[in-house]
């Protein structure tokens, strides 16, 4: 029988299901959808859909669940423990975001300077900085906004924006190259990225299974994705 997990994502994301059921074919993946409050593209989504899907997710019997929304969690200094909470209690699993998972895996991988490629606004790219900075003691060399007016942008991008980004943007004191954006396709990206540019390359999908399979104990490396997943570091 298949393990099971979970995760959270916003109604807009078309995404994150193909990406995960991609990397992880042996496992069995759960996806709940939350509505948002509609002030920005980025807003956070709403409280009481994620309680509530997380609760369907525990009756699912997953063994933990993810919010994979990254921007979500630079909004407000408490929102990762809060979430956190919310939705441990209501399924009864380990539960993380992905802006958490991006910031374990830069640390597993013993990174500490690190540059950012992102179809974020420039004002959550400020928020993006702050968190990193204030949470897991990163220093954000540099990063690039891609310019995506809204999620459904985001879904359509061509990753070859954040290749180019990199090109512009990375230099030899940067230790990772970092895309955060749960529904900006680049899976097939980060191994290439990764021999170009010679380092890490950490995205939020990819992070957020690593930090879903650590939680759940799985070691087990998953290569062709990137240095994370076939190295598979605690974190």
């Amino acid at each position: 029988m298949p393990r099971h997990f979970g995760i959270l994502i916003p109604s807009t994301n078309t995404t994150c299901e193909a990406e995960f059921c991609r990397v992880a074919p042996d496992f069995q993946v759960h996806t709940a959808r939350l509505g948002k409050d509609g002030k920005t593209p980025f807003s956070p989504s709403l409280d009481a859909d994620i309680t509530y899907q997380s609760k369907l997710l525990g009756d699912s019997r997953v063994e933990a669940i993810a919010l994979v929304q990254t921007s979500a969690s630079l909004f407000a200094d408490d929102y990762d423990a809060a979430t956190v909470t919310r939705m441990t209690e209501a399924s009864g699993v380990a539960a993380l975001t992905s802006a958490q998972a991006i910031g374990r895996a830069l640390r597993a991988l013993g990174a500490s300077r690190i540059a950012m490629a992102t179809p974020y606004s420039p004002d959550v790219i400020a928020r993006a900085k702050r968190y990193y900075e204030s949470n897991y003691g990163m220093t954000v060399v540099a990063a690039e906004s891609l310019g995506a007016a809204d999620s459904y942008a985001i879904g359509k991008m061509d990753a070859g924006m954040a290749q180019a980004a990199f090109s512009r943007i990375d230099r030899p004191d940067i230790d990772a190259l970092v895309v955060p954006g749960g529904n900006f396709p680049t899976l097939d990206w980060i191994a290439p990225w990764e021999r170009q540019f010679g380092k890490p390359v950490i995205t939020t999908n990819q992070a957020a299974l690593w930090a879903i399979l650590r939680a759940m104990a799985i070691s087990t490396p998953l290569p062709g994705w990137g240095r994370l997943l076939a190295q598979m570091p605690a974190g």
